[in-house]
């Protein structure tokens, strides 16, 4: 007979026959209070549920949950006896409709991630593709298995064997092991290398020409999205500057990132995407000139229409950046729904959404541009700046605001929404 279940800590309720089964107090993970899974013994000699425990030590504790001992090592020694206990009480009450816990596969180590990233380092190197391509199948389906082994394998060096053997299958033989070449590429999304020498790598010139090959792939919607998330992280990781270089040096590039914003892959994809671009568009007028003539104002506010907290804050960033530039300002002052996105944006996103949003404000209103000041003021701005500015959360851009909200006094004979009666003495006392 079939059951469905009502848990509660220590509990398991059969709502078929309303039977309330206890769980014994040495089957339940003292962190959880649920039934141990997968029950590890600490050097303390407490058993714990695996996940429960790995999510103690990586919040950062050292110490025992349960004896407050500082924990010598933080190996975990599966407690098999305790598991087979917990399996046979689940078979017990399998007419209860209680299901028996799977034997947990045994987890990897960071002494197997360390012998597989010598192995791989050495395959690459000799562009033994046999071997390399065994090896990430292994890792790759480890990885799945459990967070835990995807975790271990990205901090133990996996990221660093994954650059190599880009660089190295790209530089030797990228016609011929491209499917490859993509898989490791995905593996990078997950397992992004840490140290200088792996960055190295990936933002060498062969490096980003084939990242730059995939992000052109039109029909690989799969290698863009990949590729683009990689470039992210690579920017992020090296501050931007030697592998935009790079990027800008690539014919297409440009293009190929405008794409994606254009017709969405992925939320990911496209948040990756934005962040190249603002990277690309900070180096020089130039380029902000060749995205605007692509067009990509337009859709960067159909993404301020209803986009997330996190891709408002990209596409603010895109806004604000490319309003440095004079081809910029005028494609932004052009389009009609420029100023009251960036208006409602302001303290409805996020703090880092109202200083973008408040940031290119002043720069579209740069040499009293009246038509855009008049509009901001009767879409609310001024009210929303005074908020901003007495709740103190405009501090880091203090002089834009206070700039603005003097602009807009300005003109306020000329605008019969602006009420006069507004405390403007807040403004002048606050500089």
């Amino acid at each position: 007979m079939t059951f469905s279940w009502r848990r509660r800590k220590g509990k398991i309720t059969a709502i078929a026959h309303e039977i309330e089964l206890t769980i014994p107090t040495h089957f339940r993970c003292p962190i959880s209070l649920d039934l141990m899974k997968d029950p590890v013994t600490l050097s303390t000699g407490i058993t714990y549920d695996r996940d429960s425990i790995e999510k103690w030590i990586d919040a950062g504790k050292v110490t025992c949950p349960v004896t407050n001992q500082v924990l010598r090592n933080f190996d975990q020694t599966p407690n098999h006896s305790i598991r087979k206990m917990i399996q046979d009480w689940c078979v017990a009450n399998k007419s209860h409709g209680v299901q028996r816990i799977p034997t947990p596969r045994i987890p990897i180590t960071r002494y197997e991630v360390s012998e597989i990233c010598a192995r791989m380092e050495a395959a690459a190197r000799c562009a033994d593709t046999a071997t390399l391509r065994e090896l990430l199948l292994r890792t790759r389906n480890s990885a799945k298995e459990s967070e835990h082994n995807k975790r271990c394998i990205a901090a133990n060096g996996f990221g660093s064997a994954l650059a190599e053997s880009f660089e190295s299958l790209a530089h030797f033989s990228a016609q011929d092991n491209e499917n490859l070449i993509k898989e490791i590429l995905s593996a990078l999304t997950w397992s992004f290398p840490a140290d200088q020498d792996g960055i190295s790598r990936l933002k060498s010139a062969v490096s980003l020409q084939f990242m730059a090959r995939l992000l052109k792939a039109v029909d690989d919607l799969s290698s863009r999205q990949n590729a683009v998330c990689v470039l992210r992280e690579l920017i992020s990781a090296d501050q931007g500057s030697v592998v935009i270089d790079g990027l800008m040096g690539i014919e297409g590039v440009e293009e190929a990132l405008f794409q994606i914003v254009k017709v969405p892959i992925c939320p990911k994809a496209t948040k990756a995407s934005l962040v190249v671009i603002n990277y690309m568009i900070d180096k020089g007028e130039n380029t902000a000139f060749r995205f605007v003539q692509m067009g990509l104002i337009p859709f960067i506010l159909e993404i301020l229409v209803d986009g997330d907290k996190s891709v408002c804050e990209k596409a603010l960033g895109v806004m604000d950046t490319i309003s440095n530039w004079k081809q910029g300002r005028e494609s932004a002052n052009e389009n009609a729904l420029t100023v009251p996105l960036l208006v409602k944006k302001i303290l409805r996103v996020s703090d880092v959404a109202t200083e973008l949003a408040v940031s290119t404000l002043w720069k579209l209103c740069l040499g009293e541009n009246e038509s855009a000041l008049v509009e901001a003021v009767q879409l609310g701005a001024f009210q929303k700046l005074l908020v901003v500015l007495q709740i103190g959360s405009g501090e880091r851009f203090k002089d834009k605001l206070t700039d603005l909200l003097k602009l807009m006094n300005l003109y306020r004979d000329k605008l019969d929404c602006f009420d006069s009666s507004m405390g403007f003495k807040y403004i002048k006392s606050s500089n």
